[in-house]
């Protein structure tokens, strides 16, 4: 940010007084603006023991595999930004069923919080956003062509967790050293 939201003028990127943290403040009328981080839901969406994956029709990562997931709006909760992506993604309805894992990535300034969902039935397809929309079986999932680590790792405490049939709540970090994320 340059110039401020409020008044226009030039910002100064300085610690405001109690603060801790470097922002974007306005000298002229004292607006500060906290830049924080975003969040991404999404869903862990099952079929018949099946786990619904897109193939990427956007960027970042055009053409990769992901789970349905992306910015979550204002006035919507976690959950009804996991279901509004999953059906932008794929065009299905799905029903969360717990909230499963929570993934920051602060180089990037997100989090990532995916649910469990059941598919209410096997009613998908291609969108603008996903060129390909498929089932697969937890043996087949296309582990070198994951769009995301977040999905990967969400896709790992799944298995993980399948093997044991107890669904827990996971949370991670992601640390890397580069931008594809």
């Amino acid at each position: 940010m340059r110039y401020c939201p409020q008044c226009g003028h030039a910002v100064n990127m300085i610690v405001p007084a109690d603060d801790n943290r470097i922002r974007a403040v306005c000298p002229s009328c004292e607006y500060i603006d906290y830049d924080n981080p975003r969040l991404i839901t999404g869903t862990v969406p099952l079929y018949q023991g099946k786990v619904l994956l897109c193939r990427r029709n956007i960027e970042p990562r055009f053409g990769f595999w992901t789970l349905p997931a992306g910015f979550m709006e204002n006035q919507e909760t976690t959950s009804e930004g996991a279901l509004r992506e999953t059906l932008e993604e794929s065009g299905s309805t799905a029903i969360c069923k717990q909230a499963f894992s929570m993934i920051s990535i602060p180089r990037i300034n997100q989090v990532h919080l995916f649910y469990l969902a059941e598919l209410e039935k096997a009613d998908f397809h291609a969108t603008a956003e996903s060129s390909e929309v498929t089932l697969f079986d937890l043996d087949d999932i296309p582990w070198d062509e994951l769009a995301f680590s977040s999905v990967s790792k969400t896709l790992e405490f799944f298995i993980a967790d399948h093997k044991t049939g107890q669904y827990g709540f996971h949370e991670d970090t992601i640390h890397f050293n580069t931008v594809s994320e």
